[in-house]
């Protein structure tokens, strides 16, 4: 099984936990392909794969700018991703409730309502908290990996 963390920063914090957990979750997955949003489209998801979308939030609870032109195309070119399997971390500054973590919670809502199937709750970070992303983040994933996402996709394989 693949695993493609699609990553959408500003800052390159999200990049950092993308690569946390692409080093330390190895051992769980065949592959670990890490995307940086920029240049994506819809079409990232022709691939079979598990997928994690890995967003901050920017400005007032935007996706980013690298990953813009991937979340608008989810609307400019809508297609059925049923087959589409995927997890999400969001990073956020609670700060700013309104808007807390919007960055990922908005990929979650868009591929959602293409057909797309969330394994398990998004997954929010508050940098506010103190904590770093990489370590709570690559702690998630693992737990996200064993116990709801490689056994969802063995049954939808099955």
């Amino acid at each position: 099984m693949k695993l493609k963390i699609l990553v959408g920063t500003m800052t390159s914090t999200a990049d950092y936990v993308a690569q946390s957990i692409q080093m330390d979750c190895a051992d769980l997955v065949d592959e670990i392909e890490v995307l940086l949003m920029d240049g994506l489209d819809i079409s990232v998801f022709d691939e079979d794969a598990l997928y994690l979308i890995c967003s901050s939030t920017y400005g007032s609870g935007d996706v980013p700018d690298n990953a813009r032109g991937l979340y608008e195309s989810l609307d400019a070119q809508p297609k059925y991703l049923g087959h589409v399997r995927y997890g999400v971390i969001a990073l956020g500054d609670c700060t700013y409730a309104q808007t807390f973590c919007f960055g990922g919670k908005k990929f979650d809502e868009r591929l959602q309502g293409l057909g797309a199937q969330r394994i398990g709750e998004v997954w929010l970070h508050d940098a506010s908290a103190g904590t770093f992303p990489e370590e709570l983040g690559t702690a998630w994933c693992r737990e996200w990996l064993q116990n709801e996402a490689i056994p969802a996709m063995q049954k939808a394989s099955a």
